[in-house]
């Protein structure tokens, strides 16, 4: 069987990308049933709500002590990485749009073995930091409520927001773009008011070096801005529901990047010219730093901080249940997960038991614990991503119209995979053998179960 004529079913994921090509396949048909309803502002809209957490209401404080007044810098430095691997993203993404992100173009490039363990590693990656940031909201929330009652309402929160949320994404693509939209444009309103706010209550004698830098300070301030930046991958799990994707997707991915990357900069100037060497000391450094113009402003950068981690689930929600869509599509994990409801073209199945995984998780962890281990597996998702973009480039793969091509795709790929290596090295042992085990046990699930159930799947469309 030909991958043109087996690029509905299972087998078209041993095809390799050259033979695809060679043979002309020019659309990709394995997301049969969704609705291609996101445009590029909906998808922009998506990565940054993904991208801008709720780490921005925290790590300008934590990069102050590392490296005092050139934060900035590291901000600036990270966005060059993370920008290498958005090229490398927007090219795979072209060239292969299908639901899973990632996971997709990873598959056409590698094979089902490479895009089975990256695919899992970042749903699992996203799970994790849904269950953390779900856990955070919660405990932000319960905060003000008496201690008798506090532990029943952290559990009830978490139930009700993912709950809710997974009831607005079960209404389909387009539900759930718009929740995305509403809620990115309004956490980014108190952002907005910060800025206009601190610029006219900066003082040139805050922008005093006061503290040594090492290169273990350096080393700390870049791995947190490097946190800081991700999250495209999540974003672009919906790819099989993006409207002209070989263009909507690049141009999404420039759009939301570089809007990113003047916000960091702009909140860590702002947050320094405000509180000075104080910047370093505080857990909160955005409300404090309007503390100190309004007491109101401040309860509006708290509440921003819970609206944007309220945001973050919304995007994940719509995201990442695409990677498991397409395992059960394509016959790596139950088939059910692959199932589409006719009424709202939602991959319901998926939605669901994403949601309910990450409401477990969220359960029974905290933010600080899921969010390293989050970290370190999204750092093997994008090492495999840019070599795969690199690699399909080559192969000239091309399934939805003209793809990206961007000229210096091989020195993207280069930093990109250079940037996640180093951030891995920077880990603890404890945390590197982690990863370890679980891209080991991810492999042997692949050849115990997930691969003979693919085989399986396989032979009774044939």
């Amino acid at each position: 069987m030909g991958c043109t004529t087996a690029v509905t079913s299972a087998t078209a994921r041993s095809c390799h990308a050259e033979a695809c090509y060679a043979e002309g396949v020019q659309e990709n048909l394995r997301d049969k049933g969704l609705v291609r309803a996101v445009g590029p502002w909906g998808l922009a809209a998506n990565i940054v709500n993904i991208v801008v957490g709720a780490s921005i209401f925290a790590v300008p404080a934590n990069l102050a002590a590392s490296i005092g007044v050139l934060a900035p810098l590291a901000f600036l430095g990270c966005a060059g990485a993370i920008g290498a691997i958005a090229i490398c993203f927007a090219e795979g993404g072209s060239r292969v749009p299908t639901s899973g992100g990632a996971y997709g173009y990873i598959e056409a490039a590698f094979g089902p073995f490479v895009g089975f363990v990256a695919g899992t590693l970042l749903w699992f990656s996203s799970a994790l930091a849904s269950g953390g940031i779900a856990a955070a909201l919660a405990d932000t929330a319960v905060s003000i409520l008496p201690a008798r009652i506090a532990t029943s309402a952290h559990a009830l929160i978490i139930v009700a927001v993912i709950g809710g949320l997974t009831l607005v994404q079960l209404g389909g693509v387009a539900r759930g773009t718009r929740i995305v939209n509403a809620t990115t444009v309004l956490k980014l309103i108190p952002l907005a008011v910060f800025l206009v706010a601190g610029a006219g209550a900066m003082h040139a004698a805050n922008f005093t070096q006061t503290v040594p830098v090492s290169p273990e300070g350096l080393g700390h301030a870049l791995i947190l801005a490097l946190f800081a930046f991700t999250g495209m991958g999540t974003s672009v799990c919906a790819s099989g529901e993006v409207a002209q994707p070989a263009r909507t997707i690049p141009v999404a991915l420039g759009i939301a990047m570089l809007g990113v990357t003047l916000l960091y900069v702009a909140v860590q100037v702002v947050c320094q010219g405000v509180l000075g060497a104080t910047l370093a000391q505080t857990e909160t450094p955005l409300a404090d730093a309007m503390a100190r113009l309004n007491p109101v402003l401040r309860m509006l950068l708290l509440a921003g901080a819970g609206l944007s981690m309220f945001s973050w689930i919304a995007g994940d929600l719509l995201g990442t249940p695409r990677v498991l869509f397409a395992f059960g599509r394509d016959g790596l994990l139950p088939r059910a997960l692959g199932r589409v409801r006719a009424s709202t073209h939602a991959p319901h199945v998926a939605i669901v038991s994403y949601a309910a995984l990450s409401t477990l998780l969220a359960l029974t962890g905290t933010f600080a614990e899921l969010a390293v281990l989050s970290t370190l597996a999204i750092a093997l998702v994008y090492i495999a991503a840019c070599t795969a973009a690199w690699r399909l480039a080559r192969a000239r793969v091309a399934l939805a119209g003209t793809p990206l091509g961007f000229r210096y795709l091989g020195a993207a790929m280069l930093i990109g995979v250079a940037s996640m290596l180093a951030l891995i090295a920077l880990a603890s042992p404890a945390e590197i053998l982690g990863l370890i085990a679980a891209t080991v046990l991810t492999a042997a699930f692949y050849w115990g179960f997930a691969r003979r159930n693919a085989r399986s799947l396989s032979d009774s469309v044939s």
